[in-house]
This record gives structure tokens, sequence and C-alpha cells, in this order.
């Protein structure tokens, strides 16, 4: 009989509090992911650099024109005012999926970039895919797409110019 009315208080007592506390309806997070770009090539893509001035750096693919740029160490200030510089072949994008071992799976690869730069797939000449601010375009197993840039340093201060690009990789071919 104690042992009912202990169990009987203890619910009572659990239904007070959850009656009692707080209307709790609505929580909003926000919540980021990071992921670093690894020069292993068993990844789902693999950004190989191509030129002295694409490098990785602690797993980031970097672009860099500056007298910082490791393969350069205090050569040159940059690119010159009011000029465009084409660089055909600055990174090399890879699908080695491990799943390709028996068949191709196609990879979609978009590419966002700002601030004035823009980027192109292939040659510059004869374009998979841009040149402009976005792009995507697919890759296949044991074909890698080069991608390049387009620096247009017409009316810009001098001074550093820092832009960020985005890379998103989907399964499949792009537009299926």
């Amino acid at each position: 009989m104690k042992k009912l009315a202990g169990l009987l208080l203890l619910i009572v007592g659990l239904t007070l509090t959850i009656g009692a506390g707080a209307n709790f309806r609505y929580y909003e997070a926000e919540r980021s992911i990071t992921v670093n770009i690894t020069s292993d090539d068993n990844e789902f893509i693999d950004l190989t650099p191509l030129q002295p001035y694409a490098y990785l750096n602690n797993g980031k693919l970097t672009i860099e024109m500056s007298p910082n740029n490791p393969n350069y160490p205090g050569y040159g200030d940059g690119m010159s005012v009011n000029t465009i510089y084409v660089f055909e072949e600055m990174f090399n994008v890879s699908n080695e999926l491990w799943e390709n071992e028996n068949g191709d799976f196609p990879v979609c690869v978009q590419i966002s970039i700002s601030d004035g730069v823009e980027v192109f797939a292939g040659d510059y000449d004869n374009p998979i895919s841009g040149p402009g601010t976005q792009l995507q375009f697919t890759v296949y197993h044991d074909e890698p797409v080069p991608v390049g840039f387009v620096f247009n340093n017409t009316d810009k201060e001098m001074g550093a110019q820092h832009v960020q690009m985005s890379i998103v990789a989907v399964a499949g071919a792009c537009g299926e």
C-alpha cells in the first residue's frame, strides 16, 4: 500500500512539475558545418592545384596572388590596376569515388564566387561552363575538369581583395 501511495505521489509530482513549466512550442537554432578540403584522392571530389598561384593551405584550397604566396615568397605584390587577367587551369576537379570501380557515378559540381572575379570550367576559348560568377558542370570518373579564373581589376582600388568561393558537389550529372 505504501508503495502504491508513493508511486501515486510521484506521478502527481511529475504532473505538477511538467504542468507548471513554461509553454515550450518553438525553438530555433543555427548550426554551421565546415568541411575542409583534403588532398586524399579517395574523397567525393578532389581539388588539385595546378598553378603556383593555387595551393592547399591547412586542407583548404587557396588562390593567392601576393608576396605571401609560399610558392612565390617576396616576388611581386599582386596584379596591376585596370587590367584583366585570365588564368586557365588554376586547379582540377576530379571525381574519384570508390563506387566508380564498378561503374561511372558522375558528380555535379557547382561553383559560386563573388566580388568581380569569374570562374570557368575547361578552356577559356572553349569553356564547358562559364565564365561567370555561378557555374555548374559534370565531372566523370578519371576525367578531371580544369577550372580557371578571370580577374577584372578595372576601376579597382589598390590593396588586398578578398574573394569567397563556394564549391558544392552533388551526386549525379548536372541537370538530372
